[in-house]
């Protein structure tokens, strides 16, 4: 059952070089009655931000054009728009580099469905998530 939420029709951006986990995601995002933008690396992700302004940003840690200067540059052109970062299990430093960059919520991997969701929709009501 998805978690309950007034935020539907909200824009997601969903980014991940990897097919199959970025369809697994985008299917996780509209469960939840969001709307889904996708992008496959780090430059994608900023023109599709550019061209339809997501609510959030969900991004993996290790992506083509990614990491922490790709994030940086996210929050520096979109400073309200919180990021939800996947990143593999055991990057302690990750984590803390993320939090310095702007990550509104650090998630490990492999993450259950009902704390990515419960993550989105803390993301969309404001609320401050910066770990698991």
């Amino acid at each position: 059952m998805p978690v309950q939420h007034n935020h539907q029709g909200k824009l997601v951006l969903v980014v991940q070089d990897d097919a199959d986990l970025r369809s697994l995601l985008c299917d996780i995002v509209r469960e939840l009655e969001l709307q889904v933008a996708e992008a496959t690396d780090g430059d994608g992700a900023i023109q599709r931000m550019m061209d339809s302004e997501p609510h959030v940003v969900l991004t993996d840690h290790r992506l083509p054009g990614g990491g922490f200067e790709y994030v940086r540059t996210i929050r520096a052109l979109y400073p309200s728009c919180p990021i939800i970062l996947l990143a593999a299990l055991g990057d302690h430093h990750a984590q803390a580099e993320a939090l310095e960059c702007g990550v509104k919520t650090f998630l490990t991997k492999p993450v259950s469905l009902g704390d990515l969701q419960r993550a989105i929709i803390g993301s969309l009501d404001g609320e401050s998530e910066p770990s698991d």
